[in-house]
């Protein structure tokens, strides 16, 4: 089975290297362009089988999934002019947010899926969120399925939460790490302690929470109960977080809601769609 991919941005060569580093496809299988061909050229420089092609229309003509990692507004002139190309039994498979697969499968004569990945799929972890189209075989989905299921927790998700989820699994590392980049800087500042002193600690601590998360030693909430001893430190420094952080996930979650409104009302446009 053969897999192509258009694009291979960040996200497109984390999704790459995760699917030939998991053996979920093989190199032989996988097919990939990207407009500026020299970053595909640096893929095959390390996995020297796959097949580096000079368009999108090479690409649709030798994979049976192809996965369009590209910026949302050039996805829909793409699939117009790949259209007369595509197969009844190919799969369109888009990693964006803002497309739905209903509008995908509105113009192109094949299946449409969506996957949105994670960084955290770069080391086969975390989770990718898939959505199929109404008209989606059962096969393909399972395919897909398997597939990510290689690299990542697949979990299936409605349109209704797409923005939320995403922001969650998918744009939640860079959140986080903003705040731990902030939580290390505090501390050089505050204290004695060197950047790399910090950034170690910082880092090993976040390390182990994932641990005593991911095997379920303890619940979010009993885990903070657990270091949080009654009139410790630990519990002065809880207090300036609930004095301090407020409303501030609440104001991201608007914002980044208000962004993907915006950006579905300029695809809705090329779609043709008005609320």
């Amino acid at each position: 089975m053969n897999i192509g991919v258009i694009g291979t941005g960040n996200m497109g060569k984390i999704l790459i290297e995760a699917f030939l580093k998991s053996s979920a496809v093989n190199e032989e299988n996988l097919y990939i362009m990207n407009r500026t061909k020299t970053k595909a050229e640096q893929l095959k420089s390390e996995f020297p089988n796959i097949h580096v092609v000079d368009s999108p229309e090479d690409i649709v003509k030798s994979s049976e999934y192809i996965f369009l990692c590209i910026k949302p507004l050039d996805i829909y002139p793409l699939l117009k002019g790949l259209a007369p190309l595509l197969k009844k039994e190919q799969c369109i498979v888009s990693i964006t947010s803002p497309i739905s697969v209903e509008q995908l499968e509105s113009i192109v004569p094949c299946a449409a899926f969506r996957v949105i990945p994670s960084i955290n799929n770069r080391v086969l972890c975390g989770t990718s969120l898939l959505s199929s189209g109404k008209h989606c075989p059962a096969h393909h989905q399972a395919f897909i399925e398997q597939i990510m299921t290689k690299i990542s927790t697949p979990v299936t998700i409605e349109e209704n939460i797409t923005r939320v989820a995403s922001d969650i699994t998918s744009c939640g590392p860079a959140f986080f790490t903003y705040l731990l980049r902030n939580f290390i800087n505090a501390a050089v500042v505050e204290t004695e302690i060197t950047r790399e002193q910090a950034t170690l600690l910082a880092s090993k601590m976040i390390i182990g929470l994932g641990q005593l998360i991911e095997q379920e030693v303890y619940t979010l909430e009993t885990l903070q109960e657990k270091v949080c001893v009654k009139g410790g430190i630990t519990g002065e420094g809880i207090k300036v977080l609930e004095d301090e952080i407020g409303a501030m996930f609440n104001h991201l979650f608007q914002q980044t809601h208000a962004k993907f409104k915006h950006e579905k009302e300029k695809v809705n446009e090329q779609f043709c769609i008005k609320d």
